[in-house]
C-alpha cells in the first residue's frame, strides 16, 4: 500500500513538474517579445516565482519519491534497460531545469540575447522527453 502512495505522489509531482516546464519558456516567449518596462518587470516576478516556488520543489519532489519508489526494487529496476533510458533522460531534464534557472536569472538582468523564435523551439524539448519517459515507463520496449 505504502509503494502505491509514493508511486501516487511521484506521479503528481511529475505533473507539477512538467506543468511548470512547460509554461515557463512560454513566459520566456512573452517576456522576449514584450517591449514595456512593466511588462518586463511583471514578467521576471512570475518566473522566478515560478522557478523557485513551484518548479524547484515539484522537481525536487518527483526525484525524492522517484527515489523512494526505486529503493523498494533497486535490483529489480536497474535490470531494465527502460529504467536506464528513463533514468539518462531525467539527468536531462534535470539540465534543462537548470538552463532554464540560468536564463530566469539573465531575464531578470536584462541580459537575454534571444528571440521569441527561439524560446517557442526550446519550450519543445520537455514535450519529447515527457513523450520518451511515457513511452518507456507504459510500454517498457527494452
Amino acid at each position: 500500500m505504502l509503494y502505491l502512495w509514493i508511486k501516487a505522489l511521484h506521479v503528481i509531482s511529475m505533473v507539477c513538474w512538467f506543468a511548470a516546464l512547460f509554461y515557463l519558456p512560454r513566459l520566456f516567449v512573452y517576456h522576449s517579445m514584450s517591449e514595456d518596462t512593466v511588462s518586463r518587470e511583471r514578467f521576471v516576478v512570475m518566473e522566478r516565482k515560478l522557478y523557485r516556488g513551484i518548479m524547484t520543489p515539484a522537481m525536487i519532489a518527483t526525484l525524492v519519491f522517484g527515489g523512494w519508489l526505486i529503493s523498494f526494487d533497486a535490483s529489480g529496476y536497474f535490470s531494465q534497460g527502460w529504467m536506464h533510458a528513463k533514468l539518462a533522460l531525467v539527468v536531462l531534464l534535470i539540465g534543462y531545469h537548470h538552463v532554464c534557472g540560468a536564463q530566469v536569472k539573465r531575464f531578470a538582468r536584462g541580459e537575454n540575447g534571444r528571440s521569441h523564435v527561439f524560446y517557442r523551439w526550446f519550450n519543445e524539448i520537455p514535450v519529447l522527453i515527457l513523450i520518451a519517459i511515457v513511452i518507456l515507463v507504459i510500454v517498457k520496449p527494452f
